[in-house]
Formats: C-alpha cells, structure tokens, sequence
C-alpha cells in the first residue's frame, strides 16, 4: 500500500492548479486560432477562380433543368437516406450554377451517384453581370447596334468582346459620376437655397424690403434645375447606350440567352487558366471587392461604403473617447479624494464596462439623436424642420455613443498606467519646484501614454466590432454617398453611413438566398478583421516608440 505522506511530499502544493490555467490558455489560443483560420481561408476562397465542371446525369436526377448541369463545385456533404429499412450515408455535391434569372437559384445540391460523367470544357465563360450574378455559358456571338454579327468562331470576336467590356465599365463611370457626384452637388446647393429662401420668408412677414432676395434665390433654382435637367438627360443617353449591343451565350443546359453588354462588368473562362492567371484574377477580384460599392441588395459588388464608414467611425470614436477617458482617470487618481465616494464611482465605471451594448444604443438614441440633435436642429437648422439634419441617426452620434460605451475601459487602463508612474519621478519633479499639473502634464502622462494607448487599442477592438448600438444610432443597409466627400463642407457628420458589421450581419441574417452570400460573409469578415489589425497595429507603432522614448517608466 503506497503511504499517503509520501505520495504528498513527492507532490509540489498548488501544481495541478497551475497545469489548469495552463490548459485554459491553450484552450483559448487554440479556439481563437481555428476561428481566425476558418475566416481567413474561407474568406480567401471566394476571390480563388474555381474550374467550371460540367456533369452529366442519369435520368430522374434531382436537377429539374435537364440532365446536364454545369458549375463551380463549392462543397460536398453527406446525407442519410433509407435503403430498404437500412440507414445508408450518400454524398451529394453542391454545384454554384450561376444563371439566377434561368434557373431562380444559383446553387444546387446533387446525389453524386446520379452523375454519369464530369469534365471540363475550355469554351465555358463566366461574366459577372450587374445584375442577377453570375452567368456561365458557352460565348455564341455578339450583335451590335448597326446590325452587324460577330461569331464566337471569328478572328475578332475575343477582342470586340474584351472592347465592348471596357467601354461599358468606362460607360458606368461615367454615369456614377454625374449621378453621384455632379447631380448630387447640385442637389445639396438646391437644398440650401430652399433654406435661404425659407428664412427670408419668415423676415419679410416683419420686413417686407428683403423680399427681393427671393427673386435671387428663384433665379438660381431655375439655373439649377436647367443644370440637372441636362445631367440627368446626359446620364439617360448614357445608360441607353448600354443596352445597344448584345451578347449571346448557351447555357450549359441547352438554352440560348441574349445579354445586354451593359449588363457585363467583367469575364475570363475558367477553365482556360494556369496557376499563374488565377493567381491575378485572385488579386483583380480582392481589388474590386474592396474598392466598388455593392450592388443587388449587398449580395454582390463590393464593401468600400462600409470599409470606409468602420474606418472613419473607429477613427471619430478614439478622438472623442481617449481625451475624455484620460481626463476622468487623472482626476480620479491624482487628484479625487480617497474614500467612499471614490469607491462608488470605480465601481460604477467598472460596471459600465459589463453593460450590454444595445442600452448603449437605446441610451445614444434618446439621448444624442431625441435630446441633443432635435435642441440642435431647432437652434441652428429649423429651416429645414420637419426635416431632421441632427435629429436623426448619424456619423457623428454613433461615434459618440461607441465612445460613450468604450470609455470605461480608457479610464480603467489610464488609472493602471498612472498607478505604474514611479514614486521617485514624482518627487523628483516636486523637488526641482514643479507643481502638481506641471508634474502630471511633463512627466506622468508622457511617462505612462504607452498605457494609455493600450487603453486606446482595446477600445478600438471593441468598437470597430460593434453592430447592436449602431442599428439605432445611425447605420444602414446602403448610404449612396460617403460621409466624407468632395462636396462641400467636405465633413457630413451627421449623414447616415455603412458599416462592416452591420454589412455581415445584412448578409447572414437578412438576405433571401443564404448560401449565395455566404463567400461575402467570409470575406467581409476577414477585412472587417483586418481593419481592426491595421489600426491596433498603428497604435502599437505609437505605443513601443513612446514606450522606448520613456524607458525608465514601468510601461
């Protein structure tokens, strides 16, 4: 029988505690590095240009548009189907038809024991179109405007295709521009004059000598909308050029479908490249998700609006958080009273912290938007009234109530930083006759900033990733314009804006056709990650120089 005070000295006191927080660390790293791996490969996948593989399949096949089908193999998975009273496990593979509009979904799942035959054709091409997705097909000829037919089969035909493509994308350009840009700066000089012209209104009912103002103001509309009226007529012309000339292709399933050119964004024929052309395809397709907007309800395009709105609302967010956090945490540490009150108050920040975010948002809303913003835009903007300039959800109060929401963990990171201030500084800096803020400003807070911009980077983390709050302070499914543009006064604070978790959130959970955007859920994930990488590495950049600056402080 082993004895039970030798089994005992031979075992250090506290070890098995130390092996479990030991395994509970593993455990966290391992779990967040799946997460992360799982995001990223997914994410790179959908910018990959997968071969088109066409099947053929044996009659009474689950497909209901013949018995060929043809498309990008996505996944396989298994399914239990009852043989004879036997359970049996039977792989099916899911197949990304394209063809929306042909076939009303563009995903498939078949039985793989109802495919007789797979390959590959080289003449298959896949055009991304600006509406209803993708289309795969054989290329069969393109009819122009002046009647003439070019074949697939003629010397020209890829070369008036790759022409006709670019003059489209060219085409497009242009009408956002006027559409966007121009129409949209004479929009907002038309909105002014509606003020103007509002106020004089309201002062000639006491002073009837500045009506003649209102004539200037007519004038000018009359300008205006003459200017819109030719934009607008420039930009029709435009979008009618677009449908001149059409484009035939044959789908793998027998059917032939004409297409508008101005329908076709961009194509390459899958099966024809290398390792080394998907590999620019792959950059050419991460480029344009990044940097167009999106189009067919968010389920296709790109995420630029809402990379945009995260960066610019985070940015706003550390501006309005860091000075008010590093101030309520110098007056609770240097210069607070001790005591019970001091108590109360840690813990109420310290509880703040563990709200959860939607209060936030329901306080943003009731507070920022209902209080602050309609007092504003009855002081400052009532010519506009009813319509609300700050009295509905914008940049601006979304990055207040982050900010408001955040700030418990800048005060609790900025009081560790000071505490960390060595003893010796402090009196060093009384000895040579400074006074306490002079002390504070020139040696406590250069001394601890590292600390504080740890405060910084964790409550960037945090709020970049926040959506609930931002449902009802400000963020929408699609803003048609930046909130930061060319039109003056340049800053629109108090616009409406995009965001990238709410972008994910609109993909998973609201759209129609769950799988379809399922590789945009990926993706946006993976750069709504990357993003916030990207800042909290520019604040780590910050922090180690101070920190190297500052050597002698406990940071």
């Amino acid at each position: 029988m082993v004895d039970s005070k030798k089994l005992k000295s031979i075992r250090s006191p506290g070890e098995p505690l130390v092996w479990f927080t030991g395994l509970g660390l593993v455990v966290g790293i391992v779990m967040v590095t799946l997460l992360l791996a799982l995001v990223f490969v997914k994410g790179m996948q959908s910018f990959w240009p997968r071969d088109v593989v066409v099947a053929t399949l044996k009659e009474g096949s689950s497909f209901r548009s013949g018995n060929i089908i043809g498309g990008e193999i996505t996944r396989d998975r298994e399914k239990r189907i009852q043989t004879e009273g036997v359970e049996k496990p039977e792989k099916e593979i899911q197949f990304y038809t394209g063809n929306k509009d042909t076939y009303g979904e563009s995903f498939v799942y078949i039985d793989q024991n109802d495919i007789v035959k797979k390959e590959k054709p080289a003449g298959i091409i896949k055009i991304e179109r600006l509406e209803y997705g993708n289309a795969l097909g054989y290329p069969q000829k393109i009819n122009l405007i002046n009647g003439d037919e070019i074949l697939v089969s003629a010397q020209n035909f890829e070369d008036k295709l790759s022409d006709l493509t670019d003059e489209v994308n060219d085409r497009w350009d242009e009408i956002r521009d006027i559409e966007k840009i121009k129409i949209g700066a004479i929009n907002t000089e038309l909105e002014k004059i509606r003020s103007k012209k509002k106020v004089v209104e309201e002062k000639a009912a006491s002073n009837p000598e500045v009506l003649f103002k209102i004539k200037d103001f007519e004038k000018n509309e009359l300008e205006l909308n003459a200017d819109y009226k030719k934009l607008a007529d420039k930009a029709r012309e435009l979008r009618a050029k677009q449908n001149e000339n059409k484009l035939t292709i044959k789908l793998v399933s027998g059917e032939s479908v004409s297409l508008n050119m101005g329908q076709v964004l961009h194509y390459y024929y899958p099966n024809q490249l290398g390792i080394f052309s998907k590999g620019i395809l792959f950059v050419q397709n991460g480029w344009h998700f990044l940097t167009e907007d999106p189009r067919e309800a968010n389920t296709e395009g790109g995420i630029f609006p809402a990379l945009f709105g995260t960066f610019v609302m985070t940015l706003l967010m550390c501006i309005f958080t860091t000075p008010f956090g590093v101030m309520a945490a110098i007056y609770l540490k240097e210069y607070a009273k001790q005591g019970f009150f001091l108590r109360l108050v840690r813990i109420a920040v310290n509880n703040l912290a563990g709200v959860p975010s939607i209060v936030f948002g329901v306080f943003g809303l009731g507070f920022f938007v209902y209080t602050v913003g309609s007092s504003i835009d009855e002081l400052f903007f009532w010519e506009k009234l009813p319509t609300p300039t700050f009295g509905t959800g914008g940049m601006l109060w979304s990055s207040l109530t982050l900010a408001l929401l955040t700030l418990p963990v800048v005060i609790v990171a900025t009081e560790e930083a000071l505490s960390g201030v060595g003893q010796p500084l402090r009196e060093a800096s009384f000895g040579c006759g400074a006074s306490k803020w002079q002390t504070i400003a020139r040696v406590i807070l250069p001394a601890s900033a590292p600390g504080i911009l740890t405060g910084m980077i964790l409550a960037m983390a945090r709020g970049a990733g926040e959506v609930a709050p931002l449902m009802l302070v400000g963020v929408v499914k699609l803003a048609p314009t930046l909130p930061i543009n060319g039109i003056f006064p340049y800053f629109h604070f108090d616009q409406k804006f995009m965001h990238l978790g709410f972008h994910i959130y609109d993909l998973g959970f609201q759209s129609p056709d769950s799988e379809a955007v399922q590789p945009m859920v990926f993706a946006t994930t993976l750069f709504l990650i990357a993003t916030v990488v990207c800042l909290n590495i520019g604040a780590i950049y910050i922090r180690e120089k101070l920190r190297r600056k500052y050597a002698s402080s406990a940071f």
